[in-house]
């Protein structure tokens, strides 16, 4: 009883931390977003959390389109990770392929962009093709 309670207390403190994040990700301080960036990494690395996401993946797509867009080499480099991250998680499914076909061509802008960072082009590189290689319906 008193386990289960403790767990689901840990379960709630961790997507709080999550909902935390995501929102960083909207800050006007770079370092801000970046911290975020790294904290959702991890959390996303080390945890399968497809509940979460799957109610919240239309924003933080929203929000690492703007990190792709806006930001400069670090942060373009930890989006495009996080992005490769969140469609592991979506998995093959709709909802996997949704969030790729949005930010693909942001994607591939960002990665023939010769005046990005070497980082965040091969970040971008591994997002799509994790992604195109997970989500992608169609062939081409």
């Amino acid at each position: 009883g008193s386990e289960a309670a403790s767990e689901q207390g840990q379960e709630e403190e961790v997507e709080d931390r999550l909902k935390e994040h995501m929102d960083n990700l909207q800050d006007k301080s770079a370092k801000v977003r970046q911290a975020a960036l790294r904290s959702l990494r991890l959390a996303l690395a080390s945890k399968t959390l497809s509940e979460f996401l799957l109610e919240r993946r239309l924003t933080l797509t929203d929000s690492l389109e703007k990190c792709l867009k806006k930001g400069k080499g670090e942060e373009q480099a930890l989006a495009g990770t996080v992005l490769t991250l969140l469609c592991l998680q979506m998995g093959s499914g709709p909802e996997g392929e949704e969030v790729f076909h949005s930010l693909k061509s942001l994607l591939v802008s960002v990665l023939t962009d010769s005046t990005a960072s070497p980082s965040a082009r091969q970040s971008c590189a591994m997002a799509l093709g994790m992604c195109c290689y997970i989500a992608a319906a169609d062939l081409e």
